[in-house]
């Protein structure tokens, strides 16, 4: 499984920016698609996860603004980030879990390379 995240970039606060994460060769074996964040000077953390059959879920800095959805055809997940926040400045890494409701990094087997979002004040 190879994975690349796409689609960061420079925003203002309450903008918008939309993620892409694709599987260029599919996601065989894996159950869970994450988007994963990091700031700098602290920990990767989960922003939300889609399993191979559409469950979602979000974690508090993800709930009301981020959609996570999946385009199974096109072997892409995304993540589409509204009402962006300075606090929301990091890099954005997709991952991939065999298990079906990952909850830390350690759960992921596969990472994408990140891709850097920035919302200025």
């Amino acid at each position: 499984v190879q994975l690349q995240a796409s689609g960061g970039g420079s925003v203002q606060a309450g903008g918008s920016l939309r993620l892409s994460c694709a599987a260029s060769r599919g996601t065989f074996g894996t159950n869970a698609i994450g988007w994963y964040r990091q700031a700098p000077g602290r920990q990767r953390e989960l922003v939300a996860y889609i399993s191979n059959g559409g469950s979602t879920h979000y974690t508090d800095v993800a709930k009301g603004r981020f959609t996570i959805s999946r385009d199974n055809a096109k072997s892409t997940v995304y993540l589409q980030m509204n009402s962006l926040k300075p606090e929301d400045t990091a890099v954005y890494y997709c991952a991939a879990s065999r298990r079906y409701e990952p909850t830390s990094p350690e759960d992921m087997v596969y990472w994408g390379r990140g891709t850097l979002v920035t919302v200025s004040s």
